[in-house]
């Protein structure tokens, strides 16, 4: 398939990016936002588009053109405020699974968060979150428009994020018993199961909490 990662030049995008770039299935192209981010992976042979998640949605439909997948790994976290969060993790997302539906792509694979899906967690205060209910409010609602968008999805939600190498193995499920375990996972592994997404059929219609665990990535993937 031909897959437009957005998102390509942050950390996990950057993996995947990698990955795919080395995949027989898979075409890759690197979704960015500045000049210098283009000219970086063209400099490498891997083909890269501008994709402005706070611009239109005709626009982004130009940047789907003979794209047959979208992985979506972009956002500003809560880090920058309620604003760029609203903006990016949701409406960006939003506009950019929109422009998905009208390019005729049909696979969409979302990097979301754990607990997104759980209000209880994220708001009443019911938990003390740094970032931010407005963080996983912005997630929520993007998830559940995919969701509801008729596109062949897949959401995954991981728990806190790491730099470390990637080990292959994780925990994958619908809800995540989180008890007396490490909420963590390294940021390759995530790129792992977003990959192994797109290559099973299994995982569309899927959403799914990711852990460090002990379950092979692929066959994690085969077994949902």
């Amino acid at each position: 398939m031909n897959v437009l990662v957005i998102g390509a030049n942050g950390q996990i995008g950057r993996i995947v990016v990698d990955k795919l770039q080395n995949h027989a299935a898979h075409d890759v192209i690197a979704g960015v936002r500045k000049d210098a981010q283009k000219e970086d992976y063209e400099s490498k042979g891997i083909t890269s588009r501008f994709i402005d998640l706070e611009g239109s949605i005709e626009d982004m439909e130009k940047a789907m053109e003979n794209v047959e997948a979208v992985v979506f790994s972009a956002g500003y976290g809560g880090d920058t405020g309620a604003d760029k969060t609203m903006m990016i993790d949701l409406d960006g997302a939003i506009k950019s699974i929109e422009a998905a539906k009208n390019a005729g792509v049909k696979r969409y694979v979302m990097v979301s968060a754990v607990n997104a899906n759980d209000r209880e967690y994220w708001s009443y205060n019911m938990e003390e979150n740094s970032i931010g209910g407005y963080y996983f409010a912005a997630k929520h609602y993007a998830d559940v428009w995919l969701e509801n968008s008729g596109l062949d999805y897949t959401i995954i939600r991981p728990t806190l994020l790491l730099n470390d190498e990637g080990t292959g193995k994780v925990e994958i499920t619908e809800k995540l018993k989180q008890e007396g375990k490490k909420l963590e996972i390294p940021r390759e592994d995530v790129a792992n199961l977003i990959v192994a997404s797109l290559d099973h059929d299994n995982s569309i219609g899927k959403s799914f909490d990711a852990n460090g665990g002990d379950d092979d990535v692929d066959e994690a993937v085969k077994g949902l």
